[in-house]
């Protein structure tokens, strides 16, 4: 079928917005992220509540370090949501020309938004785990992308694929949520303008709003796992060898759920749900909100390139 630009387009967008969403709140997720990783020991945890971890950082002179690894989690970022967002869009449209069909129901939305996560996770995990061990790490000492990467077997790069790949699920739930909601706003904006209007874009508020609904619905039904896989990728905080062999043992799902279990309890599997829907729907809804604000503009600039290109080609060829 050729490369889709309509698809580029949209991919290129939802990249750009990931992008400056990710920068904005990375302090938030740093500190989240760190809070999730910490597991209770001996009836006692190193961070309380999210704003220990805020606190650490300040009382140490580290708030620096809430950067740590802000270049590695842009690049996964940039790089997760233009294939998703690319996959997403690509499917769709094939989906539509080989069935006819002139929308696309809830159940074929989500296989097509499972499909493309399943994509973007197998392409981004190594970064996804290098970046979560930078984060994890004690502030400071963050190391590099590369020595994170090669500190152990190329199999370590790819810690919680598995979970990664049952996480699908959550953009496919907060995608059909969303959609099926701009659905809804729009054609009852044109309903109300008599169908003299036709708008194919939410406003700022509508798309941030739309976006925290959604990816609150998605965070909330797939917390426990969110969780696991942290922990799953987190760095030790010891560098003694029984320490480590401790940590290797938590590798799996059922050893990080049975360790949480034990020192936490249930309730420990919503251990930061807060902090989680708090960052990952503003990072969702900013998001979404700048996708929607910039996709006109992308479009045209793809379709500006590929004039010029042609145009280009055309003279070489006639000289």
């Amino acid at each position: 079928m050729g490369l889709d630009l309509k698809s580029v387009s949209e991919a290129t967008s939802g990249a750009i917005g990931s992008l400056l969403s990710t920068t904005i709140l990375y302090p938030l997720d740093t500190c989240k992220t760190k809070y999730q990783a910490d597991v209770r020991a001996h009836g006692q945890q190193k961070y309380r509540n999210l704003f220990d971890v805020l606190r650490e950082a300040i009382s140490t002179h580290q708030v620096l370090s809430l950067y740590q690894g802000l270049g590695t989690k842009n690049l996964q970022s940039f790089i997760a949501q233009f294939v998703y967002f690319y996959g997403y869009s690509y499917f769709k449209r094939l989906y539509l020309e080989r069935s006819g069909a002139k929308r696309i129901g809830t159940k074929a939305n989500l296989v097509i938004a499972a499909a493309a996560g399943a994509c973007t996770a197998i392409a981004t995990q190594p970064l996804d785990t290098a970046s979560s061990r930078m984060q994890t790490s004690a502030f400071g000492k963050s190391k590099g992308l590369w020595k994170t990467l090669t500190e152990g077997t190329w199999s370590d790069a790819f810690d919680g694929l598995g979970i990664s790949l049952l996480l699908t699920s959550n953009p496919a739930i907060q995608y059909t949520v969303f959609d099926q909601l701009k659905q809804r706003l729009l054609k009852r904006k044109q309903n109300e303008a008599g169908n003299s209007l036709s708008s194919e874009s939410l406003s700022a508020f509508s798309a941030f709003l739309l976006g925290a609904i959604s990816k609150s619905i998605a965070t909330f039904l797939t917390y426990p796992a969110i969780r696991c896989k942290v922990m799953i990728q987190a760095v030790d905080s010891n560098d003694d060898g029984a320490k480590k062999d401790r940590r290797k043992s938590h590798k799996t799902v059922p050893g990080v759920l049975y360790a949480i279990w034990r020192s936490e309890g249930i309730a420990g599997y919503f251990k930061g749900l807060d902090a989680q829907i708090l960052k990952t729907v503003l990072s969702s809804a900013l998001l979404l909100m700048i996708k929607e604000k910039i996709s006109a503009t992308t479009w045209v600039l793809i379709l500006a390139t590929r004039r010029y290109l042609l145009l280009t080609r055309g003279r070489l060829k006639s000289a």
